[in-house]
């Protein structure tokens, strides 16, 4: 048998050259000795191996707490599950306020009856109706165009019911508000709504930035589309301000309890 530090040795059943590091030839099966050699050690490798060993240990904890609460707010916010899927309740609310305009061309006098032109006299389904009745062709494409886009990324984000429930509930709030205020209130239009989802989409990267943590989202976008929206009752006699202002309060409510849900304060 030669030396450990020889690149071989040889086999004394067989004659072949085998590695130095093993116990039996694999051609004959002979034991050449009872134990491997051991590899030589660098000074001080012992202490850093130690370090190492423990530093990947933290970081393997800090990656699975992390992977787990991921896991947990994905599981509750559905992103796994929405995100692949076509948004049907935005398309829906899109296609309604479309399809109201189309209507009101057609046969004006379905206006009066489906928007809130002074008191509500037991007509509580106007509190919904009036939600798709736009006066101007202008406040009709700017309320549809920001709930199609900010109803499609909540809807990515929560799935198809928080849209509706965001919609309809923020409008419905914002018209019954402006009613109690006004007694000749004039709601139409779905600038509550719009507003409503334009808040709760953004809570989430408003903790984030107010945190000092990195987010995905334009919130200098969201503002542009929440200003033009609060701007619009300057433009349009049909858009409330109060209902829109409402609106924008309930989006805000209801943002901060999903994102908290979430986001647990451990």
């Amino acid at each position: 048998m030669s030396s450990s530090a020889d690149l071989f040795v040889v086999c004394k059943q067989c004659g072949s050259e085998v590695s130095p590091y093993i116990t039996e030839c694999p051609y004959c099966g002979h034991r050449l000795r009872r134990r491997a050699p051991k590899l030589p050690r660098a000074q001080g490798s012992g202490r850093s191996s130690r370090r190492r060993g423990r530093w990947s240990i933290r970081g393997r904890s800090r990656s699975a707490s992390t992977f787990a609460r991921e896991g947990r707010r994905r599981a509750f916010s559905g992103e796994d599950v929405w995100a692949g899927s076509r948004p049907y309740a935005t398309i829906a609310l899109v296609v309604a306020g479309a399809g109201s305009w189309v209507a009101f061309h057609a046969r004006p006098v379905l206006f009066g009856e489906m928007t809130i032109i002074g008191p509500l006299d037991g007509d509580w389904w106007k509190l919904f109706t009036s939600q798709f009745a736009y006066t101007t062709g202008l406040y009709a494409f700017v309320t549809l165009v920001t709930v199609a886009v900010f109803g499609w990324l909540l809807e990515r984000r929560h799935g198809p019911l928080v849209v509706l429930f965001l919609f309809l509930g923020a409008g419905a709030t914002g018209a019954l508000v402006a009613s109690a205020v006004y007694s000749e209130a004039v709601v139409s239009g779905g600038n509550a709504g719009a507003l409503a989802l334009i808040a709760a989409w953004a809570i989430p990267d408003l903790r984030a930035a107010r945190a000092g943590r990195e987010y995905e989202g334009d919130l200098l976008g969201a503002a542009a589309f929440a200003a033009v929206l609060l701007a619009m009752p300057f433009a349009d006699v049909g858009a409330s301000w109060l209902a829109g202002l409402t609106g924008a309060v309930f989006g805000v409510l209801v943002g901060l309890g999903l994102d908290r849900v979430e986001n647990p304060v451990p």
